[in-house]
């Protein structure tokens, strides 16, 4: 092999390595701005909300509202203020996103015995409502991350301590399971649910009710 062509070659390779890892840098640098939509903008949009900076409904979308709100919070902390929620920004609303867990068998066993324990005897659109509720959480900034951290979270359901979650498992949930970790939610983004009859819980009673479903109550 003469010079030219190891120089070439060389060049070649020293530009792919750069390139994968530029690519490798931009999937690592992800940020929400106008346009965009996901668990993560309902995320932005919650957490404003609480500081009083966002006044529309959570609809996981990225306009001008949440935009403007995202303003006046980097302007409040002194930072570069663009409008857009990129990782400094992100890490200032301690807002850290879990991974959507897949459709796995074992995921869906696992929610598939809480949906059944929680939601025995309620409507199929209940019982996903239930699921979508533990996806929820999992996007949540004040909640574990993963799917079992929020199911086997200390006091999150009553079920795990009252023996519902050792029964069997209902052949429904299977399939709410499924739907719930595919991306439906009939609860609207909630983060609670109660059931008012069995429960008088003072904390869950300030949560603003998004709908009800069956018997259940849900919560931002």
């Amino acid at each position: 092999m003469n010079s030219f062509v190891k120089i070439t070659l060389c060049g070649a390779l020293m530009f792919s390595a750069l390139f994968a890892f530029n690519n490798i840098n931009q999937a690592q640098m992800t940020y929400s701005q106008r346009g965009s939509t996901g668990r993560e903008v309902e995320a932005i949009q919650r957490t404003l909300k609480e500081y009083g900076l966002f006044h529309g409904e959570v609809t996981g979308y990225y306009g001008e509202q949440t935009e403007r709100a995202v303003r006046s919070f980097q302007q409040y902390h002194r930072m570069n203020v663009t409008g857009i929620a990129d990782q400094s920004t992100l890490r200032k609303l301690n807002i850290s996103i879990g991974s959507a867990p897949s459709a796995t068998e074992s995921n869906v066993n696992l929610l598939a015995r809480i949906i059944s324990a929680e939601g025995r005897g309620e409507i199929y659109e209940g019982q996903v409502a239930i699921g979508a509720v533990i996806m929820n959480r999992i996007q949540h900034p004040s909640f574990p991350d993963t799917l079992a951290g929020v199911i086997y979270q200390p006091g999150a359901f009553t079920a795990i301590t009252d023996g519902q979650f050792d029964q069997p498992v209902s052949q429904t949930s299977y399939s709410a399971a499924r739907d719930a970790l595919a991306g439906w939610d009939p609860s609207g983004g909630a983060i609670y649910y109660y059931n008012p009859a069995k429960t008088s819980d003072a904390f869950i009673y300030t949560r603003p009710i998004i709908k009800t479903i069956g018997a259940h109550r849900f919560c931002s």
